[in-house]
């Protein structure tokens, strides 16, 4: 949208956007297009639950280790983790004391980097390296290096947390839109969320007994009334509907580690949720 003007001795940038208003709908839709650059295009994300999975203890979680730590010898990725319980405790004290929706994204952050420095020890002998936003530019370095950077995925938008959109007072943003928000500016290969179900359900498994498994659901569909309750955050689905290098998550069950790998290989595992505005 730019281009070098020449002619008079000097040099001139004209710009398309240079007297445009940029809440311009048209200007806007002017500016979607498919040529975006990936920053890590062969990069897997696994965010790891932190009431799925860490709050389960060693039963969940060294065999969980185990299989990235297999997997990280034939595919890149990066590790994310929630909070858990020890997030939603956290929540329960600030809202008591009344602080802002941007205070309580902010105090959650701290109690995630205790489950990321978890793995990171135990993940330490197989390359698990701590990773800050602060690193995000060195990340191409400890791929290359084969190590596997471990990261919290709130609060992404920290102190600037806005408003719900439900109406109350918790983030509408936690560690799953945190993560995918990631995983999308590094146009990351797939995305893949490891809870302790087997994928998402039309209706909650652990109070109906005839709830079907979903191989595959598009955003629309999980954004509809239908679904009151999701494994994944409903924000998550609105940004993956809106998104531009990730076109699919895909949701697997970590109480069966074998699952990774599978996922990692592109098998048909778990539940497969992708955008509506690109298709299958």
């Amino acid at each position: 949208m730019s281009e070098l003007l020449t002619g008079d001795g000097r040099t001139h940038v004209s710009s398309g956007l240079m007297r445009e208003s940029l809440v311009s709908k048209k200007l806007i839709a002017e500016t979607d297009n498919e040529n975006i650059r990936r920053m890590v295009p062969d990069v897997n994300m696994i965010a790891i639950g932190g009431q799925s999975i860490m709050d389960r203890g060693k039963e969940a979680i060294i065999p969980l280790v185990d299989a990235i730590a297999e997997a990280n010898k034939n595919h890149k990725m990066v590790v994310g983790v929630g909070g858990g319980a020890r997030a939603r405790h956290t929540y329960s004290i600030g809202l008591d004391l009344g602080l802002p929706i941007g205070g309580l994204a902010r105090i959650v952050g701290g109690v995630e980097e205790n489950n990321r420095d978890i793995l990171q020890f135990l993940l330490a002998p197989h390359g698990g390296i701590t990773f800050v936003k602060d690193h995000f530019q060195d990340l191409q370095l400890f791929l290359k290096n084969d190590l596997i950077p471990i990261c919290i995925g709130q609060p992404p938008y920290h102190f600037w947390e806005p408003p719900s959109k439900e109406g109350g007072k918790l983030p509408d943003n936690g560690p799953d839109v945190g993560l995918f928000l990631m995983a999308e500016v590094m146009g990351a290969e797939q995305m893949i969320f490891v809870k302790d179900v087997d994928g998402i359900y039309d209706k909650d498994p652990a109070r109906f007994d005839d709830a079907k498994l979903l191989k595959e659901v598009c955003t629309t569909e999980l954004l509809s009334e239908k679904f009151d309750d999701l494994p994944i955050e409903r924000e998550l689905v609105l940004s993956l509907e809106n998104a531009r290098t990730l076109k699919s998550v895909r949701v697997i069950n970590g109480l069966k580690p074998e699952q990774l790998q599978q996922a990692l290989e592109g098998k048909d595992v778990g539940t497969l949720v992708y955008s509506t505005r690109y298709g299958k």
